[in-house]
């Protein structure tokens, strides 16, 4: 019956994921220029490290072309 959960909301704990801008966003649409903002990106060859939630998935999927992701170890 243990369960492995995060917080009083009960989620299961996610990992965190790197993700780094790798491509402009000049000349892209706003809708993308507003997703690499929210993921805390806005300069070329930035990285922040996210947390790995479905939401932030979809983001990132949203710009992938604009993207380079890697798994953090050990979070």
């Amino acid at each position: 019956m243990s369960e492995d959960r995060s917080g009083s909301e009960g989620r299961a704990v996610r990992g965190k994921l790197k993700i780094t801008q790798i491509g402009s966003p000049i000349g892209r649409p706003a809708d993308q220029r507003a997703t690499l903002v929210c993921l805390g990106l806005n300069k070329m060859h930035r990285s922040r490290i996210v947390d790995d939630t479905p939401a932030n998935r979809g983001r990132i999927e949203k710009v992938r072309h604009l993207l380079r992701v890697e798994p953090v170890e050990g979070a």
